[in-house]
């Protein structure tokens, strides 16, 4: 046991934690790198299906670096950080970009990235006031996956292809329990923060 008022001993990381260079990570990092390819498709080459394509590509490879990470021990302190960045980046980024375009309903853009605003700031005041970083919840994943998956189809929707109707409409089975898990997982992070800045404080 520490001494009075000696610090407390922080959690030991397990072996690997510290790496850099994952398979994981280089997935993450190769989403962040072909978001500007996106931009470029949708507004240089005026090209909504291509865009459309490679955002619905990135979106669906989600959850691929994480499984990755957990299935061949890969789980590392900068993946953690990286994943999440990745997820909403593309997400802000891609609703933006597809807002500006005006192929998705304003409200759907609106409610998406108020959500993600809140998520971005609370992580940021969390950090500011030294509490531990919060990890993202199963329930938060979903939502994201879901509208991952419903703005490439609103940009389908909008696009000459055969089956843009039909993008259409999945693209509201995608979006609307996006936005309801994703606003579910926002009231979930709450306590969670709580329990956060307590433990801070318990070990100041």
């Amino acid at each position: 046991m520490a001494a009075v008022g000696e610090p407390r001993p922080r959690a030991r990381r397990r072996a690997g934690e510290e790496r850099i260079l994952t398979v994981p990570n280089l997935i993450s990092i190769a989403r962040l790198f072909a978001i500007p390819v996106f931009v470029w498709l949708l507004f240089a080459r005026d090209n909504r299906a291509a865009a459309a394509a490679l955002l619905g590509v990135l979106g669906s490879t989600d959850w691929v670096d994480g499984f990755v990470a957990r299935r061949y021990d890969q789980v590392t302190e900068v993946g953690r950080f990286l994943d999440p960045v990745a997820d909403r980046l593309l997400l802000a980024v891609g609703v933006v970009s597809i807002l500006i375009d005006g192929s998705v309903p304003i409200v759907v853009a609106i409610l998406t990235l108020l959500r993600e605003g809140l998520v971005a700031a609370g992580a940021l005041a969390l950090a500011a006031m030294g509490a531990r970083r919060i990890d993202v919840t199963l329930v938060g994943k979903a939502g994201t996956f879901c509208l991952l998956a419903s703005f490439p189809l609103f940009l389908a929707s909008a696009s000459t292809l055969s089956w843009a109707e039909a993008a259409e409409v999945l693209a509201w089975m995608f979006v609307v329990p996006g936005l309801v898990l994703g606003y579910v997982s926002l009231a979930g992070y709450v306590p969670l923060a709580r329990r956060a800045l307590q433990a801070r404080t318990a070990s100041d």
